[in-house]
């Protein structure tokens, strides 16, 4: 249907700049400028077409869990194809939130995909929120942790060696803490157990794999902390007390 048209007074002193003379008037379709405005305010606020079934219950699958999705799991539970094309969706899922200047993102870590906030938020949210308790470890702990973590598998006799000291209780405290876990025995007298990092390490430190490790050599010793431990304090993701 045909909007209905009506003159519309250029009547103001600034008519002339858009090229119609005062008191002239002009032609106005209500109905369709209506349209193009809402059209255009739409595409301002969005920047892109509504989002398809399956983007939908991909970017609602990642809202709603609490750990990463590898892109298998997302897949059946976004209901698409496979985890080819959920890893599809998650990169145009991807780029939609960053046109929009979204304040969350998914990020590979883990081994899986996790919607997360932006980095840039990090210090608003944690004044907002507090930070976790158990966010800051002593030396002694991060230099455990990151003897086990570019070792790994290790023996505690391993680990000590490096350190120089005992390390049972940090052990310990470590794996309470779900950053160490016990991988298997090793193959020596007495079968001592072997230590590995879990996969909430990787959470803790945004880490996608092990191979993502800050190397050794391009770091400098912190404060008498050991090479491996200033890179651990160099990712940024726990604090030393």
């Amino acid at each position: 249907m045909q909007g209905k048209f009506s003159p519309r007074r250029w009547g103001s002193p600034g008519a002339e700049r858009f090229g119609w003379p005062a008191g002239w008037s002009r032609p106005v379709c209500r109905k369709g400028r209506r349209r193009r405005s809402q059209s255009t305010s739409r595409a301002a606020d969005e920047g892109s077409p509504e989002p398809g079934p399956e983007l939908a219950r991909v970017e609602a699958a990642l809202f709603l869990s609490r750990e990463p999705l590898t892109t298998r799991k997302l897949a059946e539970l976004a209901g698409v194809a496979d985890g080819t094309r959920a890893r599809t969706l998650v990169g145009q899922l991807a780029e939609r939130l960053r046109r929009r200047g979204a304040a969350m993102q998914p990020v590979e870590i883990a081994g899986g995909w996790q919607l997360l906030t932006q980095p840039r938020l990090a210090d608003w949210l944690g004044r907002l929120l507090g930070g976790p308790e158990d966010a800051r470890l002593s030396p002694a702990a991060l230099e455990t942790l990151a003897a086990v973590a570019y070792r790994q598998p290790a023996t505690r006799a391993e680990i000590e060696a490096i350190r120089g000291v005992q390390c049972g209780e940090l052990l310990r405290l470590l794996m309470e803490r779900d950053l160490l876990r016990i991988v298997g025995r090793a193959d020596e007298l007495g079968r001592p157990f072997l230590y590995g990092t879990t996969r909430n390490f990787l959470q803790v430190f945004g880490l996608r794999r092990l191979e993502d490790l800050p190397p050794i050599d391009q770091t400098r010793t912190t404060a008498g902390r050991s090479d491996a431990g200033a890179s651990l304090i160099a990712t940024g993701a726990i604090e030393c007390a």
